[in-house]
């Protein structure tokens, strides 16, 4: 094991950890050679299992233990230098510096699947997490997103996702007809007058679908709806409008699972 101990964030190779905003981990011009953050050594554990390529490591030193021998640099410091780092007491000790796995295409994504998660402008980095760990759980076959929505590889995203982010096939969606070029029906989320209810029987006859949800704001735009074949709605009780976009893809995915 290559064990480098530090006593300043300032020191060669921690710049991913301490100086790199997300957008520049994701080096967007040259994707290929972009990385990000994953934290707690059970989520970088499914991380490594999935294929995903560490750079390094760092920890607090009682933590060095757990780290495993992958032959990349694991830096290690006292825990007042890493206290220096924001959001550091989230990290359960262990922070990983991994490259950015090739992304599929949008038909690899979707050819096969009978359920795809579909989120539109979901920014929240834990309700992004979130969705992926209910659509994993709840038999979702893969996830595809809009390029506004946040990045699945968002450090906070693939810690609240427990990495089902690297379970799951994912990759972005630039068009919609996509989604019906690939054999699926449009079921769109969204509190409209065409609206039917989440247990509507047509809806269980479908044995392909893609289920849209939009973002925490706004919800879905008209043109997204014009595009729905089914537009959804989860009945409410006692006034309540709506759930949390996390809340509501959990109640969708296993309402709308496949038989």
């Amino acid at each position: 094991m290559i064990t480098v101990h530090v006593d300043n964030l300032d020191a060669a190779g921690l710049a991913p950890y301490s100086r790199l905003t997300e957008r520049q981990l994701q080096y967007r011009l040259h994707p290929e050679e972009g990385v990000f953050i994953c934290e707690s050594m059970k989520v970088i554990r499914v991380a490594l299992a999935h294929g995903v390529e560490p750079v390094s490591f760092l920890c607090e030193e009682k933590f060095l233990g757990q780290v495993p021998d992958c032959g990349v640099p694991v830096y290690t410091a006292e825990r007042s230098v890493l206290k220096q780092l924001t959001g550091y007491e989230l990290s359960r000790g262990v922070l990983c510096c991994m490259r950015r796995p090739r992304l599929p295409g949008v038909g690899e994504v979707l050819r096969e699947a009978r359920r795809v998660a579909v989120l539109d402008g979901v920014v929240n980095s834990e309700n992004t997490g979130a969705v992926f760990r209910a659509a994993a759980a709840l038999g979702v076959d893969s996830v595809v997103l809009t390029r506004s929505c946040c990045d699945p590889l968002n450090r906070r995203a693939c810690r609240v996702s427990m990495g089902t982010v690297f379970q799951l096939p994912w990759t972005f969606l630039d068009d919609y007809g996509q989604l019906k070029e690939n054999g699926l029906q449009v079921v769109a989320l969204a509190l409209t007058d065409r609206s039917v209810p989440l247990g509507d029987v047509r809806l269980k006859a479908l044995e392909r679908m893609a289920i849209v949800l939009g973002s925490e704001g706004d919800g879905l735009s008209d043109s997204v709806l014009r595009i729905a074949d089914h537009v959804v709605r989860i009945p409410m009780l006692r006034g309540v409008d709506s759930l949390n976009v996390a809340a509501a893809a959990a109640v969708a995915f296993w309402e709308l699972r496949t038989p």
